[in-house]
């Protein structure tokens, strides 16, 4: 009778609750448990619809590196896994990264697919992915967001925007753009709600898609962006660089640099990219979103492999700087920050995500 009375209990738990039961001479206790209900799925056309560029998201991701740079975020080097094109497979990439900042309510996982470059002629976008949040004091997955990049990119076009906040100058009006895609719209777009430009260059290998990019953001940002022929060009003008292009070629040299140029970098992200030489890094006060990361999967891995630069030439990390451990810029000196992109940011993200999207 007792294995009958109890048979079933302490399956699937949400929440568990002691109830005491007399049986005879025996009083036994069973455990009332809750199936956990399944996480909320939100599709790629709400969160477009209510995750925006703003200063909310760019807080969370703000707080996130302060945290950490204190040693407060539990975030794993990314995980890697490379498609190879064969007859029925890729070419493409898959990076799964993710991360919990202490003292909030959920953490994050986060698949990122990119590089799915036969998918153009398909009529498909070369990205797609999903975030998976769950609750920190439970352990449940409280949603999945469709998020395919929108997300990675509005957490990583909020890294750009500190990066400018805290390493240019507020006299630094001309910026350049190498690479004109999504990335490139998200860092203009998040930089915008902290440092206005008034000029814009751009340098695009599709010049379809870089006269279109710079139509939108003149528009949209109310300065005038010009196509430019050359990255030299682009560079050359320029007090602020953006790079975001998926090359594993240099795409700027030294001598078109003005001497106290800020470079951001957020092309590299795994050990086939390169975008920045060796010889601008070494020259610069050189930033890090993650070093260990970096050295691994970003510019500074390069630098790193042609011996030009250690890892003990790292200035800083971007949150000491903004723990105000570190000094951000210091004068007209030579600045690279390297965005290899955390796991610390995708909990941001992930953390506002739910707060707007979990009240609809």
């Amino acid at each position: 009778m007792t294995s009958n009375l109890l048979k079933g209990f302490g399956s699937r738990i949400l929440c568990q609750q002691n109830q005491s039961i007399k049986v005879g001479q025996h009083q036994l206790v069973r455990r009332v448990t809750t199936v956990p209900n399944p996480p909320r799925l939100f599709e790629y056309s709400i969160i477009k619809q209510n995750l925006k560029p703003s200063l909310q998201i760019i807080d969370a991701v703000e707080k996130a590196f302060g945290m950490l740079a204190k040693g407060k975020v539990d975030v794993p080097i990314p995980m890697h896994i490379g498609i190879h094109e064969s007859e029925v497979a890729g070419p493409g990439d898959c990076h799964i990264k993710g991360g919990y900042v202490e003292e909030t309510k959920t953490w994050t996982v986060k698949l990122a697919n990119v590089s799915f470059y036969k998918n153009i002629e398909k009529g498909l976008s070369p990205g797609s992915g999903i975030f998976i949040v769950c609750d920190a004091t439970n352990g449940f997955p409280l949603a999945v967001f469709q998020e395919n990049r929108l997300m990675t990119d509005l957490r990583t076009g909020a890294a750009g925007a500190l990066a400018v906040k805290y390493f240019a100058s507020p006299e630094h009006k001309r910026v350049a753009f190498i690479g004109t895609g999504v990335i490139a719209t998200a860092m203009a777009q998040a930089t915008a709600q902290l440092h206005q430009f008034s000029e814009g260059y751009a340098y695009g290998l599709n010049e379809e898609q870089a006269n279109s990019f710079a139509q939108s953001l003149s528009k949209d940002l109310k300065y005038p962006v010009k196509v430019c022929k050359t990255p030299e060009e682009a560079c050359a003008n320029a007090d602020v660089i953006f790079t975001q292009t998926p090359a594993s070629a240099q795409v700027l040299q030294l001598a078109w640099l003005k001497k106290h140029a800020t470079i951001i970098a957020s092309g590299s992200d795994q050990p086939t990219k390169n975008e920045i030489p060796a010889d601008v890094m070494a020259k610069s006060k050189f930033i890090t979103d993650l070093t260990r990361q970096c050295a691994r999967v970003g510019e500074l891995r390069t630098a790193i492999k042609e011996g030009t630069m250690k890892e003990s030439d790292v200035f800083a990390e971007l949150g000491e700087v903004i723990n105000g451990t570190k000094p951000g810029r210091e004068g007209k000196e030579l600045i690279v920050v390297d965005l290899t992109g955390t796991g610390a940011q995708d909990a941001a993200i992930g953390q506002v995500a739910w707060e707007v999207l979990s009240k609809l």
